[in-house]
């Protein structure tokens, strides 16, 4: 086994192999620090000229990531293609896996993803416990449904399809709430009463090597429907947590996906475990894993897609990560005020994105504090949150 990985690290390592990667934000860029630190040659694309990692790959195309032939055209100047974001053209990808190059995740698993109906479809096919929902062609339809008393409030809509940071989710509690929406595909899930939101990171290779990594818990917005701190390990009893790892694994072999999954979940009144939905590459709920584990959910996503040893996932030390938005009446040339005032706290480590322009809750960086007291270090968040403030020149 050793020998069959050293041939597998003198094809990646300081070689002509190119990794492609779709998508130029920050998820991209900080999987660049490892194929950097590996010197792993990298082609990116992205649809923004100002994309965070045009500075850090070895080659960079500007081109529409839905759009077939731009998808097609990049993965055949490759030997492999993984993504850092959803909304890429399956249809090119799944011809390109027929022509011989390696997409992981795959196209198939992809496709799944990419639509919420269909994703909560699978988890209803492959017994996986998830929130009770309804699937509509058309808005239209919630209100029929509504008038029929077939739907009632309050309950959760989703767009179907191209949501992200909190966008196309919304909960209804009235039919006006209903006003502006997208009018096509959507579902309606029943609202979940839970005490926590909860997320596991699982990683796969192709040779079906799989690890978890420690169960995080997540705060939200209240208004913008994003996370605002992840706390690892989450503060739950050692039985939920268990549960929620076996939740998220019965996912990944549902899905025998290669590279990262993340697994979101609630954690009920009554303690069961419910899946809210997934994401097949690095995700929010793992950017402290840079500072506070053994190996970071970058590298892992990696080391799994090249078919490597896997590293280990437990936490060297208790961590949070802080997200940084814009803040609320800020559009324009991105300031990040008070930053050397969080810098001087203990274990506290920022990481810019390198995005110049910001805008009310876009995601511009996030704060990681580590600290082997994780009361200490969720005090410090906070006081990190209070602190910082991404403005506008």
């Amino acid at each position: 086994m050793t020998l069959i990985f050293a041939k597998q690290m003198a094809n990646y390592f300081s070689s002509d192999f190119k990794l492609g990667i779709l998508g130029g934000g920050q998820l991209g860029k900080m999987m660049l620090y490892t194929t950097r630190k590996f010197d792993i040659k990298t082609h990116v694309m992205d649809s923004s000229e100002e994309a965070p990692c045009r500075s850090a790959c070895n080659h960079f195309t500007l081109g529409d990531l839905m759009d077939f032939d731009a998808v097609y055209n990049f993965g055949k100047q490759v030997n492999l293609v993984t993504f850092e974001i959803e909304n890429v053209n399956v249809d090119a990808l799944e011809k390109l896996e027929k022509e011989g190059i390696k997409v992981y995740p795959s196209s198939k698993n992809l496709r799944i993803i990419q639509n919420k109906a269909t994703q909560k479809l699978f988890y209803r096919d492959h017994g996986i416990p998830t929130s009770d929902f309804t699937r509509f062609a058309y808005l239209s339809e919630i209100e029929d449904a509504i008038d029929n008393g077939g739907l009632k409030f309050p309950f959760v809509w989703k767009a179907a399809q191209f949501g992200y940071d909190g966008n196309g989710v919304k909960i209804v509690r009235q039919l006006s709430d209903l006003e502006d929406l997208p009018k096509g595909e959507c579902i309606a899930e029943d609202l979940v009463p839970f005490k926590n939101e909860l997320a596991v990171i699982v990683v796969r290779n192709p040779n079906g090597d799989v690890k978890t990594y420690p169960v995080v818990e997540m705060e939200f917005h209240p208004e913008a429907n994003q996370v605002e701190y992840v706390i690892c390990p989450a503060r739950i009893d050692e039985a939920v947590a268990k549960k929620a790892k076996n939740v998220a694994l019965k996912v990944s072999e549902a899905f025998k996906h290669v590279g990262l999954l993340a697994v979101e979940l609630f954690q009920t009144e009554t303690d069961d475990i419910l899946v809210n939905e997934v994401a097949p590459r690095p995700h929010n709920s793992g950017h402290q894993t840079i500072e506070a584990n053994y190996t970071s959910q970058f590298e892992q996503h990696i080391r799994a897609i090249l078919n490597l040893p896997l590293g280990k996932t437990e936490s060297i030390v208790g961590g949070i990560m802080v997200n940084l938005v814009g803040a609320e009446g800020h559009t324009g040339d991105v300031v990040y005020e008070n930053i050397e005032e969080i810098m001087s706290l203990e274990g506290v480590t920022p990481h810019i994105y390198g995005k110049k322009q910001t805008r009310p809750f876009r995601k511009m960086g996030h704060v990681t504090i580590v600290n082997e007291d994780l009361n200490d270090a969720r005090r410090i968040a906070e006081q990190v949150k209070k602190t910082i403030k991404v403005i506008s020149k």
